[in-house]
C-alpha cells in the first residue's frame, strides 16, 4: 500500500507542477493530495515536500492551519471566476451552468473563510518611524 501511495503522490505532485504553468489545471488540490499520500506512506517525502523551496511554505501554512496568503486568494479567485464564466457561456445545458455557478460560489466561500497568512516579506515598522 505504501508503494501505491508513493506512486500516487508522485503523480499528484507532477500534476501540481503542471498546474503552475497550465491555467485551467489546479495546483493546490493536487499539491494537497500529494502531501496526503506522502504523509501516509513516506515521512522522508512528506518532509521534503513541506521543506520545498517553491511549494513548501504554502503547503506548510495550509496544513498547520495558518491558511493561504492574500495574493494566493486573489489570484485563485481572479483566475477561477473568468474561466467559470467562460465555461458557463460555452456550456449549452442550463443544469450544467447552474452547477458550475454553485461550484464557483462554494470555492469562493471556502477561500474567503480560510485564514489569510500574514505577509512575511514586509519589513516591521520600528517605533521611531511612526
Amino acid at each position: 500500500m505504501k508503494l501505491i501511495l508513493i506512486v500516487l503522490g508522485c503523480i499528484f505532485l507532477a500534476l501540481a507542477v503542471l498546474g503552475v504553468f497550465l491555467p485551467l489545471l489546479p495546483t493546490t488540490p493536487f499539491l494537497l493530495l500529494a502531501s496526503a499520500c506522502f504523509a501516509r506512506s513516506s515521512e522522508r517525502l512528506h518532509k521534503w515536500l513541506r521543506n520545498h523551496g517553491a511549494l513548501g511554505r504554502y503547503l506548510t501554512d495550509f496544513e498547520d492551519g495558518r491558511g493561504i496568503p492574500l495574493r494566493g486568494k486573489v489570484l485563485a479567485l481572479g483566475l477561477m471566476w473568468p474561466s467559470m464564466v467562460y465555461s458557463m457561456y460555452r456550456v449549452p445545458y442550463i443544469g450544467l451552468k447552474v452547477m458550475l455557478f454553485f461550484i464557483a460560489c462554494g470555492v469562493t466561500v471556502y477561500l474567503l473563510r480560510l485564514p489569510t497568512t500574514p505577509q512575511q516579506d514586509a519589513a516591521p515598522v520600528s517605533s521611531g518611524e511612526r
